[in-house]
């Protein structure tokens, strides 16, 4: 009877551990969020917005199965180079929609999301720049106090 309720009990923990793991997002779920910061620095009319938007969604999906290919080891260089191609096309065809000021707005967008978090100014003696630290080397520092 103990080794049932051990084995039921193991079971019971195995469901639930796979029902507790995140599930990566989707293209639709990334082109939102991509969409919501994008308006945040951009003033969008609708038109703009759903145009845009369906560029995303098929940008992110190729993304997407690139990124299930590499995990099974299944993509080659030429794979890679589409994706580029395909982000700059996205980025090319996304100006185009865009009008006067738009246009400089998002490409200060897209800089700002290559260059990723901003320093942020600590509050102190000399307002010095706290340094962000990322990547590896973000996990190898200890904890600033």
């Amino acid at each position: 009877m103990k080794k049932y309720i051990l084995v039921l009990l193991t079971i019971i923990a195995t469901c639930s551990l796979a029902n507790a793991q995140k599930t990566p997002p989707t293209a639709t779920e990334l082109a939102t969020k991509n969409m919501e910061a994008m308006e945040k620095k951009i003033k969008l009319n609708p038109t703009q917005r759903s145009i845009i938007y369906n560029y995303t969604v098929d940008m992110y999906k190729e993304q997407l199965a690139l990124a299930k290919k590499q995990q099974t080891g299944g993509y080659s260089d030429e794979s890679v180079t589409k994706i580029y191609k395909l982000q700059n096309d996205t980025n090319n065809n996304i100006r185009n929609i865009l009008k006067g000021e738009q246009q400089t707005q998002y490409d200060d967008f897209i800089e700002e999301q290559l260059r990723g978090p901003q320093k942020k100014k600590k509050k102190g003696k000399h307002d010095e720049e706290e340094e962000t630290v990322s990547g590896i080397a973000g996990l190898k520092t200890p904890p600033s106090m």
